[in-house]
């Protein structure tokens, strides 16, 4: 796979001489090798997406509307900087208005509460209807723990809430769905089937999503499986109905998965297709993927509530652990802030139809965002021929542009610059393909494998949009509708606060240009 490295980047002329230190061969250092005056000068935590406020997170748990609040549940472990990610993992909780801006509410379910161990992923769930018995209105979660290590005794437990999701108490010591024997057997997404009249789980069980069906959250009969080989283990299922703007419906099946070894992401895949309660059938055999960056894992997406409290059947919500198991204790923020794990920004997804009839999901920063921006800078129609330096610095922000051209090669935006430009993160279309480049920053990957992501782009358009979320550690990049998304960490130092424009063999337009900044 072609990189947009430094050989073909000095073909922008004058850009060249400031990309010269780009480096070709290797990975830049996984983590800052930052000197004391800057490890003083700040902080390393997000300016405006979700961290945890100490110790460890991993994965997104979806949230559940809640008295006029998103309840967001997410594994947290709070004994990582001393005993590691093994340490095991309870849900915590941060409830939130406008998914931007949240507020910490702390454990929901402690760790090692019974003999089964800690708590993995599952899902939570309102039970209006008092199916359980546990009240109407009464919030349950069906999590994964495993009482033996590597026993193949991974299995579902429930628990419930009488205090609106604060709290939980484990509804005995025995599993609601037992392990059959499987090795890989966990992380239930747990749905309300009305037309059927019951519950729906999906569970990551290897190479299949296996379906079952409960009247009463406590019972659980196997209905069936969707088994795709090839992108290891499926994990963090999803599933969910979502309409076109002009009401066409469609099932969509998401997991998290590892396409690595086939040139595809470690992200959220998924199929859109039909469900009819028991099976699940595909559109197409092969997924599409919701993120094509390196770091968009364990991604749940949710409904969107409307302010009257009902959910908008043509616009969901989704969100993911920006970190990878390959790396997932690379971060600068340990030293700096004492905490690891950072959430990617909340989006909006939607259901489109494309120029060949292929339905796709489509992703958008979530509208709440507007409110809470603290300066706007509007920079209007920039002409750039190989390089221009913006006059503007910062380390968190949102960057809109439309770079449209007649003849060119590729054009794109240097992020977190240093002053001499020898470090940057680039962003971009090349050729046939858009990417997102963050070898010239330091960054988690220390093996230098993963530093650049693509995705297709077709030149004869000779336009593209971006929008581009910048923070301390974090870099999401929106390209033309969201259809292509490219996340990722990376940790300039927090002296690189530069932006530059630049072009490749020819000259482009950055059209309406604005600069957003965010206070919580």
């Amino acid at each position: 796979m072609r990189e947009v490295t430094r050989r073909t980047l000095m073909k922008a002329g004058a850009a060249g001489a400031a990309m010269a230190a780009i480096p070709v061969n290797g990975a830049v250092a996984a983590v800052p090798e930052r000197k004391k005056s800057q490890k003083a000068a700040g902080s390393y935590r997000a300016q405006y997406h979700f961290t945890v406020p100490d110790e460890w997170k991993n994965d997104p748990q979806r949230p559940v509307w809640i008295d006029g609040e998103y309840h967001y549940y997410y594994l947290y472990n709070p004994d990582y900087i001393a005993g590691g990610t093994q340490s095991g993992t309870a849900w915590r909780l941060a409830t939130s208005t406008d998914l931007v801006s949240f507020r910490d509410r702390g454990i929901a379910i402690p760790k090692d509460t019974n003999a089964n161990g800690d708590i993995w992923s599952g899902s939570a769930v309102v039970d209006t209807g008092n199916t359980a018995g546990f009240g109407a209105g009464a919030v349950a979660a069906i999590t994964t723990e495993e009482p033996i290590e590597n026993a193949n005794s991974q299995a579902q437990y429930l628990w419930y809430s009488t205090d609106g999701g604060r709290t939980f108490a484990c509804y005995g010591t025995d599993p609601v769905l037992a392990n059959p024997g499987a090795k890989d057997f966990r992380d239930p997404k747990v749905i309300r089937d009305e037309d059927h009249g019951r519950w729906v789980m999906a569970l990551a069980e290897g190479t299949k999503v296996g379906i079952y069906h409960s009247p009463d959250l406590k019972q659980w009969t196997y209905a069936g499986g969707f088994f795709k080989e090839g992108l290891g283990t499926l994990e963090c299922p999803d599933l969910f109905r979502i309409a076109t703007a002009d009401s066409t419906v469609k099932w969509v099946l998401g997991v998290s998965a590892n396409g690595k070894a086939a040139g595809l992401p470690n992200t959220y895949a998924y199929w859109t297709g039909a469900f009819d309660g028991t099976t699940f059938t595909p559109d197409a055999a092969d997924p599409q993927w919701l993120d094509h960056g390196f770091d968009w894992y364990g991604a749940v997406t949710f409904d969107k509530r409307n302010a009257d409290g009902s959910t908008d059947p043509a616009v969901r919500y989704a969100m993911g652990w920006m970190n990878n198991w390959d790396y997932p204790n690379n971060t600068p923020t340990i030293d700096s802030d004492g905490f690891n794990g950072t959430d990617s920004i909340v989006r909006e997804i939607s259901l489109k139809r494309g120029p060949a009839g292929t339905y796709y999901l489509a992703s958008q920063p979530v509208a709440g965002l507007d409110r809470h921006v603290s300066r706007t800078v509007n920079l209007g129609d920039l002409t750039v021929d190989g390089q221009l330096l913006l006059d503007y610095t910062g380390t968190a922000y949102e960057l809109t542009t439309e770079i449209t051209w007649d003849q060119l090669t590729g054009a794109g935006v240097q992020l977190r610059r240093s002053g001499d430009g020898s470090r940057h993160i680039d962003a971009g279309v090349y050729g046939d393909f858009a990417f997102v480049n963050r070898r010239g920053a330091a960054n988690p990957d220390a093996s230098g494998a993963w530093q650049e992501s693509h995705t297709p782009f077709d030149p004869s358009m000779r336009k593209v949009s971006m929008r581009i979320l910048v923070d301390r550690t974090t870099i999401e990049v929106f390209f033309d509708d969201g259809r292509h998304v490219h996340s990722m960490e990376a940790f300039p130092y927090l002296v690189d606060t530069g932006l530059a424009l630049f072009s490749v063999e020819g000259t482009a337009v950055f059209r309406d240009t604005v600069i957003r900044e965010f206070t919580l």
